[in-house]
């Protein structure tokens, strides 16, 4: 479910599920680090069965795979400790079907995770962790 935000401009949609709009809000702030990083953006949301890839850039000739996790505190964990092993795995399938629905499986890629803290104070922190982990693990 959506609703309109005038924050957002005419025609925008945003979440209703405060968490959904959370993951907007730190995915949009990841595209912008990629961006200012010299990466290209391929793809948003990638879904994939029982999974979704939030980015899909470019660095160079190799794709990144860039799982984001946005939190407003540290009660559950880091952001980035909830890329689990089971997420991992999930990620890593997604990716591979990917690569596999274009033909380029033999293609050089990546695992970034880009893990970004919310103050209540309005600022916010961003990490990102390059080669994150691989398909091995």
């Amino acid at each position: 479910m959506t609703r309109s935000s005038s924050e957002a401009g005419p025609g925008v949609t945003e979440p209703a599920d405060p968490r959904r709009r959370r993951g907007d809000l730190g995915e949009r702030a990841a595209e912008r680090h990629l961006r200012a990083a010299g990466m290209g953006i391929v793809a948003r949301g990638f879904r994939f069965k029982g999974g979704e890839i939030d980015l899909i850039a470019r660095d160079g000739e190799e794709l990144v795979f860039v799982e984001v996790k946005t939190r407003t505190s540290e009660d559950f964990g880091y952001p980035a400790e909830s890329v689990t092993r089971s997420k991992r795995r999930k990620l890593l399938q997604a990716a591979s079907f990917y690569l596999q629905s274009r033909g380029i499986m033999q293609h050089p890629c990546r695992f970034d995770v880009i893990a970004i803290r919310l103050g209540r104070d309005g600022s916010s922190t961003l990490e990102h962790l390059q080669d994150a982990f691989r398909q091995e693990e």
